[in-house]
């Protein structure tokens, strides 16, 4: 690995343990520790933990900052009406386009969180700074590198959170999904990006390794990139820079239900997702042939053509899926066939996620447009 690689509080755990090392997005991360689908399967059938580390979290504050964040974001925080409560959000430019997605927490009245991604971070504090001194000079922006983030997901994390962290069990066991509490310096928010249930821990960098360890005490398995990529593609979540970026809108991809125009608040970008419509959307496929999609694969369909914008074989399907934008004319029943491997390959198309809480969602019925 490159010595200009950055490393998380975590990274000699990882080591310990013999995880494969890998370059994400300038950060050297495990991809596993042994078995992708064995991971993946932990985590679906009981618990698993990821550090996310190399994630991002900034502090927002100020008198002003309630307002300020109503124009910054494409879905509207003054839902967060209370401490603790959360929202995802997409951060678009002024031509509607997607600069990052983000999950913004409120900590307090005049006090925010947000959680951006590892390889947009310098981008988004370096947008955010900008619109806060133009718009709101009073409001301050603190990136947190001081602190570490663990994921703990699966239908058993809550239990082996509490077991191995009992001092936020108070706080944490009235949580509901996309709530979030402060326990002394940590945070602990029944968010994730799995499709399963669980925390992700926000707390002091120098504390992570007493946190990953008493964890695996409790018989949580450290989980790598390759399992966090199955299980977010089965539960139809985006990944940016493959689903979504800035050459593309909310609107086109899947994104619509996180922009909120039910009011007159005015946000960067909504007046260009008034004025232009989206042609395309994003849909699921599962490939009915042998073969296995992956991101980029030209697709072909009523109306015109598309591209998949990731795929790869589910272990809890033990078929292939991806994530596909195509014309938003694609009806119900049109043929679909993605091209793989120098061949076109028959494919349906289904309304994500794939897969939830332990439950296959889709099925031979399940075609865009019938759920």
């Amino acid at each position: 690995m490159s010595d200009a690689l950055k490393t998380t509080p975590l990274h000699a755990a990882h080591r310990a343990l013999g995880a494969k090392m890998v370059d994400f997005a300038g950060w050297e991360m495990p991809l596993h520790y042994g078995s992708q689908i064995e991971e993946h399967h932990q985590i679906r059938r009981a618990v698993g933990m990821f550090d996310v580390s190399h994630m991002l979290a900034a502090d927002i504050r100020g008198a002003d900052v309630r307002e300020f964040l109503r124009a910054l974001l494409a879905n509207d925080v003054a839902k967060l009406r209370q401490p603790g409560k959360a929202l995802y959000s997409c951060m678009l430019d002024p031509e509607g386009r997607v600069i990052d997605d983000l999950i913004v927490y409120c900590l307090a009245g005049e006090r925010f969180r947000v959680v951006v991604n590892a390889g947009t971070a310098v981008k988004d504090i370096a947008w955010i700074d900008a619109q806060r001194a133009r718009r709101a000079p009073g409001v301050e922006l603190e990136p947190r590198r001081d602190l570490a983030i663990l994921a703990v997901q699966g239908p058993h994390a809550r239990e082996k959170v509490w077991r191995a962290l009992p001092q936020v069990r108070g706080a944490s066991e009235p949580l509901v999904h996309f709530q979030a509490a402060e326990v002394g310096d940590t945070l602990v928010a029944r968010t994730g990006y799995t499709g399963e249930d669980g925390f992700e821990i926000m707390l002091p960098a120098a504390r992570a390794t007493d946190l990953w360890n008493a964890l695996r005490a409790q018989g949580v398995a450290p989980a790598g990139l390759g399992a966090r990529d199955t299980l977010r593609l089965e539960a139809g979540m985006n990944l940016y820079g493959q689903d979504m970026d800035e050459t593309v809108t909310p609107f086109e991809s899947g994104l619509a239900w996180t922009v909120d125009l039910g009011t007159d608040r005015d946000f960067i970008g909504k007046a260009a997702l008034i004025a232009r419509p989206a042609a395309r959307q994003l849909i699921g496929l599962m490939l009915v042939a042998r073969g296995v999609m992956r991101a980029h694969q030209a697709v072909r369909c009523a109306g015109g053509g598309g591209e998949t914008t990731s795929g790869g074989f589910s272990p809890t399907l033990n078929q292939s899926i991806a994530l596909a934008r195509v014309p938003s004319t694609l009806a119900a029943g049109d043929g679909v066939e993605v091209h793989v491997r120098d061949k076109w390959l028959r494919a349906k198309a289904v309304k994500p996620p794939f897969v939830r809480n332990g439950r296959i969602l889709v099925g031979a019925g399940d075609f865009l447009g019938e759920r």
